[in-house]
């Protein structure tokens, strides 16, 4: 019969006295007691603030705690213990006299009394193998006066400081939020106007095109909103359409001829050197745009979608030139089409225009880009909603685009 592999654990009883002993040699003081409650390795995990190794980052930590606090002490308020892990609800009470400073503020007698809670994880041998701590910040902070008390003059004055920035910040970027059909919405950002869209998606939304870096907060808000982010599907891997994907965790998709771009340059690999044809200020204000605003970097491509393919009750149409792996999501219900860069509706100065072909330095191949434009025509969408600025609807949607091809 072979050996039970499997670690073991300790009983409850063992737990709560490994745990008891912790807290009784913290509060005496005894630095080196407590750092030999640890197994060597262990880590405590101070959320929020930092991470400590055992055993000298241990030491180091109540050495610290000990020089700015000399009368901290630890109440257990209430103590639960399931094996080999124990909770403790506490409240930690001292008084900033230094003579050692705390996260750098100097030592100025306040007095704290802070609520917190620790969850330990012991091993067999009873010694501490992972301690997660949360702590109430906001609280310490008043305490030592570092943050003005709640509700004061002070706090409200930092408040309205805040929602200042916020506003300028909102201001900035331009975001613009609504629902522009059943189950679907957009959120519009600066820099170039750039449209990102939230596709109903089982409890929450998917993400058609991911805008500019800018736009994170905004994308983020908006998700949770809607239930949060399902996953992202790219209609082209450019900088300025993969900008928030690397700040969400979720599943991100593309044509697997757009894969190489996403994953890599941005588009960078095909684009005319230096954007030299745009002119001047036009070429030196893009590269600036793409470093500074559009791009959040490379993606992680988690699967791939093709011609065809069913998205959240939308068909996957390629429409390759602009990008080799472009792709439109089209709804046959109500003939709404998400076309990514197929097409601009916005000129080289960011003014509204009528549907134009995508500029020629940032194309793939534009006769390709052309045969697009009437391939998606030719669907005879009902309203089309571009990756910038505004949509094309009403009864000569076709037409429109055909012009724009040169049809």
């Amino acid at each position: 019969m072979e050996a039970d592999s499997k670690p073991k654990r300790p009983t409850k009883t063992a737990t709560k006295k490994a745990v008891l002993a912790y807290v009784e040699a913290i509060n005496a003081h005894d630095v080196e007691a407590a750092v030999a409650a640890w197994a060597v390795g262990g880590v405590e995990h101070l959320h929020g603030q930092r991470d400590i190794v055992a055993p000298d980052g241990t030491r180091q930590f109540l050495d610290e705690l000990f020089g700015a606090f000399p009368d901290a002490r630890f109440t257990i308020d209430r103590l639960t213990v399931d094996a080999d892990r124990a909770t403790l609800q506490m409240t930690l009470r001292g008084t900033f006299a230094g003579p050692g400073a705390w996260a750098g503020f100097e030592p100025n007698g306040a007095r704290v009394e802070v609520p917190l809670v620790d969850v330990i994880l012991v091993a067999e041998d009873g010694l501490i193998l992972q301690l997660d701590a949360y702590v109430d910040g906001m609280t310490i902070g008043r305490q030592l006066g570092v943050l003005p008390p709640q509700d004061s003059a002070t706090e409200q004055r930092l408040a309205k400081v805040a929602n200042v920035r916020t506003r300028a910040a909102e201001k900035l970027v331009g975001t613009d939020f609504g629902q522009i059909a059943e189950g679907v919405w957009r959120l519009q950002g600066q820099p170039a106007r750039c449209n990102v869209y939230f596709v109903a998606d089982g409890d929450g939304v998917l993400m058609f095109d991911a805008g500019a870096r800018t736009m994170t907060r905004a994308v983020a808000s908006a998700a949770a909103q809607l239930g949060g982010l399902t996953r992202i599907v790219l209609g082209h891997g450019h900088t300025d359409h993969r900008g928030t994907a690397p700040a969400f965790d979720v599943p991100i998709l593309c044509h697997p001829d757009e894969v190489v771009d996403a994953e890599g340059s941005g588009g960078w690999r095909y684009w005319e050197p230096g954007l030299k044809s745009l002119g001047f200020p036009h070429a030196r204000l893009q590269l600036l745009l793409h470093e500074k605003a559009w791009d959040g970097g490379p993606v992680k491509i988690s699967g791939t979608v093709e011609e065809g393919d069913d998205v959240a009750g939308f068909r996957v149409v390629h429409i390759p030139g602009h990008a080799p792996g472009q792709i439109a999501l089209f709804r046959e219900s109500d003939r709404l089409a998400l076309s990514s860069d197929c097409f601009y509706t916005l000129n080289i100065w960011g003014r509204d225009c009528e549907p134009a072909l995508p500029l020629h330095p940032y194309n793939f191949d534009t006769e390709q880009a052309r045969a697009s434009i009437r391939k998606l025509a030719a669907l005879e969408p009902a309203a089309v909603w571009p990756g910038h600025a505004l949509p094309v609807t009403g009864g000569d949607v076709r037409q429109r685009l055909e012009r724009a091809a040169g049809a």
